[in-house]
């Protein structure tokens, strides 16, 4: 029996998980967990620590300490189970768009081992279920931006996984497509008991949809709470402005440009 089946409450656990390069603290020793079932927003401005974060949870990156438990599974050294564990949409297109809608969700199939036995029929249901029934024979480049992400989300849900990452899943988006795509992303949370773990800048969104809130800033979580509960403890009428109060209002693009050309030097230095 692994960790995942005595850890009802959280499937998501980091420890005390720090990630540097060099004399740069990128993730600075934060500790956190995310319940079984719920939509966790994961907020912080440009340079934050929260992509790194991410990449450390879904085995891109190694920590350089600290421990992560996802579904039971250590990222780490377990890397194989804990992918089986989670889907991902990144905030990049990864869609073949030579590819129809179903042929990319069959080589995603056939890229996790799944019998066609139980893809087959889920390509369909799931397709329905962000309306691309109807369209699933059509090339992926004849799609809108929002028909993509519909299909990057039903592909991430293909394997069974219980966890889903979303990194800024309706960049670019009009306001009518995001609403819809949440309503998707809600959809699925509550019929097949999906964690969903997502990145935004768009605060209203979070605090619309999220059950839980943290806000990560120069790699330390500095909050988390309910988007109301965050709110309340800062005086603020609304997420963003709780989200301003924490971190402050400067812009932060010099900030995280300057540190993820630093990074990129340093990586390239250790070829």
């Amino acid at each position: 029996m692994n960790e995942a089946d005595t850890l009802d409450a959280a499937i998501i656990k980091v420890t005390e998980l720090t990630k540097r390069y060099g004399h740069i603290v990128a993730v600075d020793n934060i500790s956190f967990t995310v319940r079984r079932g719920e939509i966790f927003a994961f907020l912080g401005p440009n340079g934050a620590g929260k992509t790194t974060t991410i990449k450390m949870l879904t085995t891109l990156l190694t920590p350089t300490s600290g421990r992560i438990m996802l579904n039971g599974y250590d990222p780490v050294r377990e890397q194989d189970e804990a992918r089986r564990s989670f889907g991902i949409v990144f905030q990049d297109p990864s869609l073949d768009n030579e590819l129809t809608a179903y042929e990319n969700m069959v080589f995603h199939a056939v890229l996790y081992g799944m019998p066609r036995s139980v893809w087959k029929g889920r390509i369909k249901e799931l397709l329905e279920l962000v309306q691309l029934g109807d369209r699933s024979k059509e090339q992926v480049k004849k799609y809108s931006g929002g028909m993509k992400r519909r299909l990057e989300i039903a592909r991430g849900l293909l394997h069974l996984p219980r966890i889903l990452f979303l990194d800024e899943p309706t960049l670019g988006l009009d306001p009518q497509t995001r609403k819809l795509l949440w309503e998707h992303i809600r959809e699925l949370n509550a019929k097949e008991q999906i964690t969903v773990f997502f990145t935004t800048h768009i605060m209203e969104e979070a605090e619309r949809v999220a059950d839980t809130v943290a806000v990560i800033d120069h790699g330390k979580i500095i909050a988390q709470a309910s988007p109301r509960e965050l709110a309340e403890r800062t005086g603020s009428e609304s997420l963003e402005e709780a989200f301003l109060t924490l971190t402050g209002k400067e812009i932060r693009e010099e900030e995280a440009e300057s540190k993820n050309s630093m990074m990129s030097r340093m990586m390239r230095g250790r070829r």
